[in-house]
């Protein structure tokens, strides 16, 4: 039996079926192999949970029986979904970190960009060690900063607090007007460097033959910022405030450990912390609906901040 090989197929004269060649050291077994270490963690502890809690949050418990009577899990259909869009709590709370949002987020990125510009100066020197600098705060687990903070917050520790009572102005961090801001002020401390870094990547990848035909034109540094780097990591910008986003929903770390030494902050501060709190209380299957809104609501923000952003750059 003899066989022909065209490159890409293989024919058998015998038989004439066609089957694919594939190059050397790529079989079919070879990619399994390298995506299974991806997918079976994936499936066990991202898809499989998501799935769970999605299926808790159409369920209810029932008591059969009397007051005393024994209790069951049964299908409540959007039972739960009434009761999590009926709670003032929980929009309350995402109303609070809505405002945290549009507040903290534009300040961390401005003030990321404006350090990622600076890094990218050829006027600027020792680069590496303001770089390492200004990321060192995101090296710091979100937790110990915020027990870090905490101490630096409270009146009678705080060496801030001190400082500025003996010039004159007294404020409390803590109070229920200013413990909102003092959580940002955590969140851009811990955020600005990584968020400095995606941004410095993107200015890296400029090529310098733009800055050189801008410098022949007489273009200065500032204006090489703001019409040439600026508007090429846009994309850049994009992602970040995407994450951004993201993130803000999210937040549990700082508020919940500023609750142990502020009044000001419940247990109901954020949706996270709102959806502990049911869970804790036994009522699983509302806080997997509450799960549930929340991951549909940080979809809608963040998809729709992208498709804003991307028609404004069509235009």
């Amino acid at each position: 039996m003899t066989t022909l090989t065209d490159g890409s197929r293989t024919r058998s004269e015998a038989g004439g079926t066609r089957r694919p060649a594939y190059r050397a050291g790529v079989r079919p077994r070879t990619i399994l192999a390298f995506l299974i270490p991806f997918f079976v963690p994936f499936v066990l502890f991202y898809a499989a949970p998501v799935g769970y809690a999605l299926v808790q949050s159409f369920r209810k418990i029932e008591r059969t029986g009397g007051q005393f009577g024994h209790l069951s899990t049964t299908f409540g259909g959007i039972t739960q979904y009434r009761q999590v869009l009926g709670s003032d709590q929980f929009w309350a709370s995402v109303g609070r970190v809505a405002l945290f949002g549009v507040v903290q987020v534009p300040v961390m990125l401005l003030l990321s960009l404006v350090i990622a510009l600076f890094l990218d100066s050829p006027l600027v020197r020792f680069k590496t060690f303001f770089r390492l600098t200004a990321f060192l705060p995101y090296a710091i687990p979100g937790l110990i900063a915020a027990i870090t903070w905490s101490f630096l917050y409270h009146p009678q520790l705080s060496p801030i607090v001190s400082l500025l009572g003996h010039l004159g102005v007294h404020i409390d961090f803590l109070s229920q007007h200013t413990v909102l801001w003092s959580i940002a002020n955590i969140s851009t401390w811990l955020w600005t460097g990584y968020n400095m870094l995606i941004i410095y990547s993107a200015l890296q990848a400029i090529p310098q033959d733009i800055y050189e035909a801008a410098r022949l034109d007489g273009a200065s540094q500032v204006q090489m910022a703001l019409r040439i780097k600026v508007p090429i990591v846009a994309p850049a910008l994009v992602l970040t405030a995407v994450f951004s986003i993201i993130g803000t929903l999210q937040l549990y770390s700082e508020p919940s450990v500023l609750a142990q030494v502020a009044p000001s902050v419940s247990s109901t501060y954020t949706p996270n912390m709102t959806t502990y709190a049911v869970a804790s209380g036994g009522n699983y299957q509302q806080a997997a609906a509450m799960s549930v809104v929340i991951a549909v609501v940080t979809f809608v923000l963040s998809f729709g901040f992208m498709r804003l952003t991307n028609r404004r750059a069509e235009r």
